[in-house]
């Protein structure tokens, strides 16, 4: 739904398991019909998908794409983003690190991005920006030492500017704006703001100016304004939050380098403070670790954010703790689990903000770990994701 004037406002979609483009319509039509009577009832109610690259392509076969359509005129409903990060399965099975793979330095990763953007142009209502976000490069890990990590933000970076070119050839065919969002989060090769900034300005820039140059016969001032229209960021505030970064920090930084920010992932991360039963917070804690998901847990020390690679690895090496945070996206509704808490302080101070300043026009709800919450959060998906919708809005209309 669009909400003036912040922008459109949904979920996304990765939350229904289906990798296949029969059992994602299914899940479309089962949930979106209910949610949108609840929470935009005399709107047009905007779908944030999620396509796997397998139902991107069958998407395409036959009538299936006309079919899609034709629901969405019927249903007064209409996709403004998608979700381009996780490639296959992403339920019903071991994710973890894989979730990034195959990464940007594959073809399949270029070919996957580039067909939901072509996906999205055409089923993008006239007039509207869309977008697609996408992992940022690679999982750091997979990379040993400084001269495989570059080469690997270099390939990553002539790739994601080979799609540029295509957005922008797009948008000449079309008339339609369209923009490829890179998600930071953590361990991955882009996990902060100046390691964002850096990529932009030593990668993306440096190596797509001359490029674009060369290719359009554009001036380098043109150029650059090309690259940063169809290259931006996908800001996931649970993930920022694990950077222990201030909205107006990132927010700030961000507009003063002229990077925009493609979408907004409405999101929370798990805070863990340790202030009073210590031996009991763990215990709670223990609850939430699952083989589903990487769940990162982040420590601001004096030198800089120590991140463990995942729950069990600080499971296995507790120690003393004033506060950790765990990448868990837990509902955005909840401000307390029991004896831990979430960052939705953060969510809020991204709204207050986004109140006085233009952030996006872009805002995706992203709570996918309902299937592996602990058993006394579990509740029925469809009315979780209305209260998810209708907290986020009263948020922006306070």
């Amino acid at each position: 739904m669009e909400l003036s004037p912040f922008g459109h406002i949904s979920y996304c979609t990765n939350i229904h398991a289906g990798e296949h483009w029969e059992e994602v319509f299914d899940k479309l039509k089962q949930y979106i019909p209910r949610i949108k009577t609840e929470v935009s009832p005399d709107k047009s109610f905007g779908i944030g998908l999620r396509l796997s690259d397998i139902a991107s392509k069958e998407l395409l076969e036959g009538n299936n794409l006309t079919e899609f359509v034709n629901w969405m005129a019927e249903t007064d409903t209409y996709v403004f983003t998608m979700n381009g990060f996780p490639f296959g399965s992403f339920h019903n099975t071991v994710v973890k690190d894989q979730v990034h793979a195959p990464d940007w330095i594959t073809q399949a990763r270029l070919d996957y991005s580039k067909r939901l953007l072509f996906i999205l142009s055409q089923i993008l209502p006239q007039g509207m920006s869309g977008g697609v976000s996408t992992n940022p490069v690679g999982y750091r890990h997979w990379f040993k030492g400084q001269s495989e990590s570059e080469g690997a933000l270099e390939k990553g970076a002539s790739q994601m500017l080979e799609v540029a070119l295509y957005l922008h050839q797009l948008e000449k065919e079309t008339g339609k704006y369209l923009h490829l969002d890179i998600e930071p989060e953590p361990d991955g090769f882009l996990e902060n703001s100046p390691e964002v900034l850096d990529f932009f300005q030593e990668y993306l820039l440096r190596l797509g100016k001359p490029k674009f140059q060369n290719e359009l016969g554009v001036s380098a001032e043109e150029a650059e304004r090309l690259i940063k229209r169809h290259l931006t960021l996908c800001y996931d505030i649970c993930h920022f939050a694990l950077a222990y970064e201030s909205p107006e920090y990132t927010l700030g930084a961000l507009k003063q380098a002229g990077i925009q920010v493609g979408k907004v992932q409405v999101s929370a991360a798990l805070r863990i403070l340790f202030d009073a039963e210590p031996n009991k917070v763990w215990q709670v804690l223990e609850a939430f670790d699952e083989s589903t998901y990487l769940h990162q847990v982040t420590q601001q020390t004096e030198e800089g954010v120590k991140t463990y690679a995942d729950l069990p690895d600080l499971l296995a090496h507790k120690g003393d703790f004033t506060e950790l945070r765990a990448h868990f996206h837990v509902p955005i509704f909840l401000e307390r689990y029991g004896l831990l808490q979430s960052t939705q302080d953060q969510i809020k101070a991204v709204v207050d903000y986004a109140k006085t300043h233009a952030v996006s026009e872009h805002w995706e709800v992203e709570t996918y770990t309902w299937d592996v919450l602990p058993a006394d959060l579990k509740t029925e998906m469809g009315a979780c994701i209305i209260r998810e919708l209708q907290w986020l809005k009263s948020e922006f209309e306070s």
